[in-house]
């Protein structure tokens, strides 16, 4: 008889878990392993053994910073070799930030290492919670995907290309830029082509990185956006940016104060990372003379990240201690299928 396959779920907290209260919905310490344990769906003959570990305390994900990047990080490191795959139970406000930093910061995984969560609570008679939770515990048992994934609505996204598009429906994730890794209906289908399997030169081997730098940010353009906004947004102790451009990549560069600002920031080693505040496409800085007089002002290309990617990227690259032009080399690299890099 085949053994029986396992699964460590990582309970952060969320509305998954959540139960009512006198104060709205909250997260309470053993209360989803008694749900669990009294539905017969996750004893079922064909579902994997289970161990649930909790953080303490349990967040709405409202609150999640990157310290709890780091516990949920350390959790998964620590039980690695007991269990055949991961299950990450998280509030939906940030989960795609938690997917895309916990892709860089679990290298040479061989293992699947799933994020879920859902709309309704699992202790409600109508909920996605279940569904999301049951067919997230068959895949990361019984798939082989080396990657972090964030499954929600049917749907399995690469971690660190998706992003939350619906505050209120099933299908609260997308990934804009890159088809689904997997898809749930009847059967469970792999897009076995997009999965990032270890090279066969180098059997992998999983490295947990838990440092990550929080002195960096986002700022969004806008019409009428002033240089001295963006000076005082760029001012120590901000280490890197990601820029929230126009279309592919553009700004206001007729304004001399607001490329000043930008060149300020880069000669005292703040990384500028363009992005696109577009949902589908990529930053292609030298389609337009707007986006060049970026480049020419500091800027590097995000390509086709999500600003959640963006972000933690950043995060990720400052807490391993690279200097600023490594930062920069690296942020324009594809090291876990965040970004497509150009064709040469």
């Amino acid at each position: 008889m085949s053994r029986r396959r396992r699964v460590f779920i990582v309970h952060s907290g969320g509305t998954i878990g959540m139960k009512p209260s006198g104060d709205g919905w909250i997260p309470e310490p053993g209360y989803l392993r008694e749900l669990m344990s009294a539905n017969p769906v996750f004893q079922a003959q064909g579902m994997p053994e289970y161990e649930i570990g909790e953080l303490d305390p349990l967040l709405d994900s409202a609150m999640m910073a990157p310290d709890d990047w780091a516990r949920i990080a350390r959790a998964i490191g620590d039980r690695y070799d007991e269990f055949d795959g991961f299950v990450i139970l998280h509030g939906t406000d940030t989960m795609a930030y938690t997917a895309s930093a916990l892709a860089f910061m679990l290298e040479g995984l061989d293992k699947t290492v799933l994020v879920t969560g859902s709309q309704i609570p699992l202790c409600k008679p109508r909920n996605d919670a279940q569904d999301n939770l049951v067919s997230s515990l068959l895949l990361a048992a019984d798939h082989h995907i080396p990657e972090v994934g964030l499954y929600f609505g049917s749907r399995l996204f690469r971690g660190c290309r998706a992003t939350k598009v619906n505050s209120s429906g099933f299908h609260a994730f997308d990934s804009p830029n890159l088809p689904p890794l997997a898809t749930a209906g009847v059967q469970i289908q792999l897009n076995r082509e997009l999965i990032r399997w270890p090279s066969p030169e180098q059997p992998p081997r999983l490295e947990v990185h838990e440092d990550m730098d929080p002195k960096v940010g986002v700022l969004w353009l806008f019409p009428g956006i002033t240089g001295e906004i963006v000076r005082h947004f760029l001012q120590p102790p901000l280490k890197g940016v990601v820029l929230q451009a126009y279309g592919v990549g553009n700004g206001p560069v007729n304004d001399q104060e607001f490329v000043e600002a930008l060149r300020e920031a880069d000669s005292r080693g703040v990384v500028i990372v363009d992005c696109t505040q577009c949902l589908i496409g990529s930053v292609a800085i030298a389609d337009y003379a707007t986006g060049t007089g970026m480049a020419r002002a500091g800027a590097i290309s995000g390509y086709d990240m999500t600003p959640e990617a963006a972000l933690t990227k950043l995060l990720y690259l400052f807490g391993q201690g690279y200097a600023t032009d490594r930062v920069k080399q690296l942020a324009q690299r594809d090291l876990r299928g965040e970004l497509t890099e150009p064709s040469a």
